[in-house]
């Protein structure tokens, strides 16, 4: 668990003094134990795609337009048409009461006051329904579809009841990629701390026991077997938008299309899952081609400055989907830590926009980037 902090006074100036987001990641390395910093921070196998989705936005660079009046800059836009404050985003990230004892309830606090949307995991440490009171602002559910189907099907159903907007499905994940620090640390959830929406379910489901590991967990529990005829059924149980998560190539996207999908996450897990795929940035710009208007482009990895923002926006997305940062809040300051992540990306995206000639979203377009 993160260590206490010496006061709220105390953590409030060091969040204070924090510029950007590699500050309070900083804060956070030093106050989480070993093995759950490098759970939330590491990758698969050689982490490559780990690095490479953030050299990726070095791949791309900037044309500004000048002369142009940015006396107010507007980051308005939406979300599945539901109004959001702008398009930063919290991604579906696993246990986050590892960084702070509220867990995921202070993200969806954070998240709320700064106008944005939450994409809850199924993995969370708190339950969907204590997610929803705590919410002020839109919420998705995240999905993972068990070997048990049915179960899967129950929690989809109490996120329908909870007033969840739209069901993500991640499809990047037949088996669990192998992430070698979780090895080497013998990574488990504290005995206090279960997989809430699943706890019911019994022991097996709630948790991994000693002798095995999250990979067993996740390799015996997620459904290896899973095709596009999934999609398909999924949008025959449910009347929530669906969106897919962990598409990564134009001809998946068309797939997706033609089962009904309302939106595509650009996704590589965040460089967790199969070692050597391209940085999502990267990979934006075909599938953004490929589905046109017909569906919301989102992209997740290695989103750390307004200019990445930016960038990803030019490049066709919708928003984007912040995951590591967000964790790195909650550990350096809880709720508090977590919006002041958002915050600040915010600002950075702002003035990015205002130095690139661009007084809202609808300014941003293809013209403002070019491979570098």
């Amino acid at each position: 668990m993160p260590k206490r902090s010496s006061g709220s006074a105390a953590a409030k100036n060091r969040l204070d003094r924090c510029v950007n987001v590699a500050d309070v990641e900083a804060i956070a390395r030093r106050r989480l134990p070993r093995g759950v910093y490098d759970y939330y921070a590491g990758g698969s196998e050689d982490e490559g795609t780990l690095a490479r989705n953030r050299e990726g936005f070095g791949k791309w660079v900037l044309l500004p337009r000048v002369l142009v009046d940015v006396g107010q800059v507007d980051l308005a836009t939406t979300v599945l048409g539901t109004p959001v404050s702008h398009p930063i985003h919290a991604a579906p990230t696993a246990y986050h009461r590892l960084a702070t004892p509220e867990g995921e309830t202070a993200t969806a606090r954070a998240v709320g006051a700064a106008g944005s949307l939450m994409v809850v995991s199924s993995l969370a440490t708190r339950t969907l329904e204590d997610v929803a009171a705590a919410a002020s602002g839109p919420l998705w559910f995240q999905l993972y579809v068990y070997r048990d189907r049915a179960l899967s099907l129950e929690v989809l159903q109490r996120a329908e009841a909870a007033g969840y907007r739209a069901l993500v499905l991640t499809v990047d994940t037949p088996r669990l990629g192998r992430r070698e620090r979780d090895f080497r640390n013998k990574f488990a959830l504290p005995p206090n701390m279960t997989i809430a929406n699943f706890a019911s379910a019994g022991s097996s489901y709630a948790r991994w026991d000693a002798k095995s590991s999250m990979f067993s967990y996740a390799n015996n529990q997620l459904d290896p077997t899973l095709t596009w005829d999934a999609v398909s059924w999924l949008r025959e149980k449910t009347k929530l938008p669906i969106v897919l998560k962990g598409i990564a190539r134009p001809d998946d996207a068309t797939r997706a299309l033609e089962r009904g999908v309302s939106g595509i996450v650009v996704s590589n897990h965040g460089g967790r899952q199969l070692d050597g795929e391209e940085a999502t940035i990267l990979a934006l710009a075909d599938v953004v081609a490929a589905v046109g208007d017909r569906a919301e482009v989102y992209v997740d990895g290695g989103v750390r400055r307004g200019t990445d923002i930016l960038k990803a926006l030019a490049l066709g997305a919708r928003g984007v989907l912040v995951g590591r940062p967000i964790l790195w809040g909650l550990a350096a300051g809880g709720e508090r830590g977590a919006g002041r992540v958002l915050e600040m990306l915010r600002e950075e995206l702002a003035l990015s926009m205002a130095l690139a000639g661009c007084a809202s979203l609808k300014d941003i377009d293809r013209s403002l980037v070019r491979r570098a």
